[in-house]
């Protein structure tokens, strides 16, 4: 690991923390380190918590490599989906702890975990893609039309709407909000709550109850890499 992301197993758990220094934005070098993070997580057969620095979970793609060139930022895009996918998938909970600000592509990390809490302040969580001029991708919609609640789907993906931690909450982005003293806390027992659990069964169950989601979501990872679709209405 180098200085983007940090790896720490205590027992069966292993804590990956991302911290830039700044807006722990997903850039290309922070997406490897992540599935490098991963990888080792599952080497350990461990339960995850994917975490941020004080104050910030993730303020989304790096806008450098997106604003790049189209082929950059369609890669970029591809990236970060792949990443969201492989933790809709990975055998053992995946638990959020979101220490602050959560934007679009930090979003849909949360969406994409198995059980996301917040720290509780004047945090802002939600998908401004419409509202910075970009189209929505293919994944991303149909991830949020997977786990966020039916009736803020317009609210949260088309329009833009950023949200506090309770809004965040009813959205469907959020499970729990904890006191900021309590977070470590809070990771520790959630950890301690899903060790309780058969991992084969959580693993063969999660993948069994998502099979149709998996196959929508290949599917638009390969749309949003295909020129011709992207801008097709």
């Amino acid at each position: 690991m180098t200085d983007l992301v940090t790896y720490t197993l205590d027992g069966n758990v292993a804590t990956i923390a991302m911290d830039d220094g700044k807006a722990n934005v997903l850039s290309t070098a922070m997406i490897g380190e992540l599935n490098d993070a991963f990888d080792k997580a599952e080497k350990d057969e461990a339960i995850v918590i994917l975490t941020g620095r004080d104050g910030m979970f993730s303020g989304g793609f790096n806008l450098k490599e997106m604003q790049a060139g189209p082929k950059e930022a369609m890669t970029l895009t591809s990236l970060g989906s792949k990443l969201a996918r492989r933790i809709l998938e990975f055998p053992r909970p995946v638990i959020a702890l979101s220490t602050g600000h959560t934007i679009a592509m930090g979003a849909f990390l949360l969406l994409a975990c198995d059980y996301r809490m917040i720290a509780d302040g004047e945090y802002k969580v939600g998908l401004n893609e419409t509202l910075i001029g970009m189209t929505m991708h293919n994944f991303g919609i149909e991830l949020g039309r997977y786990r966020l609640a039916k009736n803020y789907f317009n609210r949260c993906v088309i329009n833009a709407e950023i949200f506090n931690p309770k809004g965040a909450m009813h959205a469907g982005f959020i499970d729990r909000i904890v006191p900021a003293d309590q977070m470590p806390m809070a990771g520790q027992l959630a950890g301690q709550m899903f060790s309780q659990l058969n991992m084969t069964a959580f693993a063969n169950t999660k993948k069994r109850s998502r099979k149709e989601v998996f196959a929508v979501l290949d599917q638009a990872i390969k749309d949003d890499l295909d020129p011709e679709k992207i801008h097709a209405v």
